[in-house]
Formats: structure tokens, C-alpha cells, sequence
């Protein structure tokens, strides 16, 4: 199965909440969920919210930790296998995992404007990992990285629109960030309190423990 490239606003529909698969652009009025609300109009009225099975209700839970950070189902798997046997809560360690991925740090650092066109920098290779070009977006990063852009794409339109927001933009205390040169760093393992997506981690480890 390849990767999904339908209208990513159909899959925060299919949770039942935005999942930010487009960015800032999710908090503003150009968000499609919600035109999408609005202009259900009379016919929208009075239908009864959609109910789950318990086993649907896991399911969505990791499917949103999967829309989310874009992984494919099999990579979804390796990661929770991985987390299963590591030592501590294996939900705790999934987050963890997911969270630093290389695609996500990009995002958090504030390089771009969603974990999509993060990917996209990973893979076309603008972004260095000490000092190293890394083009692979699954890759793990830990405490003491140095996360940048490579030296010959500070020209490109990308890397000014990224220094354009970058003041309104909050960087993760896992992370560090000089925001004159752009250069970040992984301070630490991610905070459980600061990772942006929120799932069920529970309810993932029930998933694939049925």
C-alpha cells in the first residue's frame, strides 16, 4: 500500500477532529472541517453522533496517532513493536517514538508549516543531522542532535518562509532552537505534556494487544 495522497481533511472527518494534517492553516477560517460544519446547514441538525464499538473506538485512537504523523500502517507497527520492548510504559514510549521522528522534529523546530512538508524536506534533502544530510523521514533522533538546514538550501523560498514565522512559532522545551541561524537542537526525550497529538495511548495498546 502506498502512501495516501487523497484530501488530507477527509481523514481528520473519519476521526471526528482536526488532526492540524495542514498546519496553521487548520486554525484559521480556510479550515475545511469546519467550512465543511458550516455549511451543513438544516440537514446537519438533530443526526445522532455516530457510535463506536469498543473495537471501533480503539481503532480511531490509532488511527489518529497514524493520520497524524503520516506513517503507514506497517511503520506503524514496527514503531509500537519497538516500543513493546523497550522498558517503561509501552503508550508513553509509542509517543515518545512517534515524536521523534525526524519529519516531526523538522515540524516542531518550526522549519515548515506541517509534518507533510516536513517530510518533504527530509526527503529532498535540506535538512542535516549533525553535519550529516539525512533524507529519511522515519529516522529516530536523540538527546544532543543538532538538527539544520543544509548550507545550500538557506537560498531556497522555503528556508525565508520558515524564518518569516518563525518568531510566532513555540518551540517544545525538548528542543532548542537559535533562531538567528535557524540551527536546532534535541535537548532531551520529548515531555509527554508537550506532544501535540493527543491519542489514547491506552487504547492504541489495547488495539494490538486484543
Amino acid at each position: 500500500m502506498g502512501r495516501y495522497t487523497g484530501p488530507v481533511c477527509r481523514l481528520c472527518r473519519r476521526v471526528g477532529e482536526k488532526l492540524m494534517l495542514k498546519g496553521d492553516r487548520c486554525e484559521t477560517a480556510k479550515c475545511a472541517v469546519e467550512k465543511r460544519a458550516a455549511a451543513s446547514g438544516p440537514r446537519g441538525r438533530g443526526r445522532r453522533p455516530r457510535k463506536y464499538s469498543d473495537y471501533g473506538l480503539r481503532l480511531r485512537e490509532k488511527q489518529k496517532a497514524r493520520y497524524s504523523y503520516g506513517v503507514l500502517e506497517r511503520q506503524f507497527r514496527r514503531t509500537f513493536a519497538e516500543a513493546e520492548k523497550a522498558p517503561g510504559m509501552t503508550g508513553e514510549t509509542l509517543a515518545q517514538l512517534l515524536e521523534r521522528r525526524l519529519d516531526n522534529t523538522v515540524y516542531r523546530l518550526g522549519y515548515s508549516e506541517s509534518r507533510n512538508q516536513a517530510r518533504q524536506l527530509v526527503r529532498h534533502g535540506h535538512v542535516v543531522v549533525n553535519g550529516h544530510k539525512v533524507d529519511i523521514p522515519s529516522y529516530t533522533v536523540k538527546p544532543g542532535d543538532a538538527v539544520t538546514w543544509k548550507g545550500s538550501s538557506v537560498n531556497k523560498a522555503l528556508y525565508n518562509k520558515a524564518m518569516e514565522r518563525i518568531e510566532a512559532r513555540v518551540i517544545p522545551s525538548w528542543l532548542s532552537l537559535d533562531k538567528k541561524d535557524m540551527a536546532g537542537r534535541v535537548l532531551s526525550l520529548p515531555v509527554a505534556e508537550e506532544i501535540a497529538t493527543k491519542f489514547d495511548k491506552k487504547m492504541v495498546v489495547e488495539h494490538y494487544s486484543r
